[in-house]
């Protein structure tokens, strides 16, 4: 049984916050299973402090490029770590939301019709006679969003051509390349894959999601109250069970391991479109894989020395 675990939050990420808010609340739901959980920030001082005080295992909750997009993965292996969470090129090819989009319509997985667009192609090329191409090929409403990064920063749902090149101005502060994608209208769910002690993999109940903006960006996210949220998610038992499907075909085709969480949106024909997919899912108070673990009779303290165990054996 693991007795020691560090947990790494924060980072210099736009979601710093955010994944400090999540690394104190598992230390704490570990704590209480008995576990020495530990949170330390992403600094000159880890490295010193994994050689001075080794723990049995490391557990990343860092959001963005530093915790999602392998590096620091890379990091703990180098260092012969036990870490949870996905390996490092399978954090590479989910953390780019094309790149994952691609792989998983490979095995028959719906996802919106969308557009990479660099910055300097944009510049280069032209805003204007860019933009008008790409709303021509992938069609309005659409959303634009970094390729790169979560919890909705720089994303910006457009129904107007003319509100276009602000949009991507301010998705541009958050990455060098946007995705432009086919605003799919209908239910946003998120399902969350963990897997068990015993090596079996499970979808948690979806979680549905009711902003009262009328859109799930950063503050409905993570300000209390702001968001109404229905776990289950209210969906007839054969679009929760191709949800379900969706999310583990999600986990298992890009490579992940232990624990992931899949976007997903039900269009009013009950059809599940893949939006992306998260190596390293917040666990605040309004995040959504803590909510479905409870709905699922599950303790997240019990889910994370699970997956603590699981990953000092293989």
């Amino acid at each position: 049984m693991t007795q020691s675990v560090m947990i790494l939050a924060g980072g210099l990420s736009h979601e710093r916050d955010v994944s400090i808010r999540s690394g104190r609340r598992v230390a704490e739901a570990l704590r209480v299973q008995g576990v020495d959980a530990r949170v330390h920030d992403i600094d000159h001082s880890l490295l010193p402090e994994l050689n001075r005080q080794r723990p049995d295992c490391v557990i990343p909750l860092v959001h963005g490029a530093s915790g999602e997009d392998g590096s620091l993965r890379d990091v703990l292996e180098a260092l012969d770590i036990p870490y949870v969470g996905s390996r490092p090129d399978a954090c590479r090819l989910a953390f780019d939301k094309m790149v994952a989009k691609a792989h998983l319509a490979e095995v028959g997985i719906p996802t919106a019709p969308a557009v990479a667009l660099p910055h300097a192609t944009f510049r280069d090329l032209g805003a204007a006679a860019v933009l008008s191409a790409i709303v021509g090929r992938v069609g309005l409403p659409l959303v634009v969003k970094p390729t790169r990064g979560g919890s909705a920063l720089g994303v910006t749902i457009i129904r107007d051509p003319a509100d276009l090149p602000a949009a991507m101005v301010g998705c541009f502060s958050y990455g060098d390349t946007a995705m432009l994608e086919h605003f799919v209208e209908g239910i946003e769910i998120a399902v969350s894959v963990i897997e068990r002690s015993d090596g079996s993999v499970t979808a948690l109940p979806a979680v549905e999601i009711r902003p009262d903006s009328g859109s799930y960006d950063f503050a409905s996210r993570y300000t209390a109250g702001t968001t109404e949220f229905f776990v289950p998610a209210r969906l007839s038992a054969d679009v929760a069970q191709e949800a379900a499907r969706v999310a583990l075909l999600a986990h298992e085709h890009l490579g992940l391991r232990h624990l992931s969480r899949a976007d997903l949106v039900v269009d009013p024909e009950g059809t599940v479109t893949f939006l992306e997919v998260n190596v390293a899912p917040g666990c605040t108070e309004t995040s959504l894989l803590p909510q479905a673990a409870e709905a699922a009779g599950l303790d997240l303290g019990v889910v994370f020395a699970d997956l603590a165990d699981l990953a000092q054996r293989h």
